[in-house]
């Protein structure tokens, strides 16, 4: 299982997006490995600007497996913060969120963003 940020899912559908980075999302979704969590939905339905992006979305749905965030996953997402800022590294929450997600459900994490990259080293 893979949780799939929404930058990945962002950069996946930009018409002029990196080909790498929709290669993998599309792969993932093919094989049913994609994955999101609460926070990326939420994420990604903020940014509907129009009908065919609110389809896309709903066609997505029943194609991708929802990570709980749980009492468990807030703990690991504040340890995961504080292991941040003691390192010099002040993230987005959402994405330290993300981060404590893919970590406590041993899930991997397809994204386009470096914050992730810094908070992975930590977890």
């Amino acid at each position: 299982m893979t949780i799939v940020d929404s930058s990945s899912w962002i950069e996946s559908l930009r018409e002029r997006g990196n080909s790498e980075v929709r290669s993998r999302v599309e792969s993932l979704l093919n094989a049913g490995e994609a994955a999101w969590c609460p926070m990326i939905r939420l994420e990604l339905w903020r940014g509907v600007r129009n009908g065919a992006e609110r389809r896309f979305l709903e066609l997505l749905e029943p194609r991708v497996d929802s990570l709980d965030i749980s009492s468990a996953v807030w703990d690991e997402a504040i340890d995961l913060m504080n292991k941040a800022r003691g390192s010099g590294l002040t993230a987005p929450p959402a994405d330290v969120l993300i981060v404590a997600t893919a970590h406590y459900h041993g899930a991997e994490l397809e994204h386009y963003d470096q914050h992730m990259d810094h908070l992975l080293k930590l977890v």
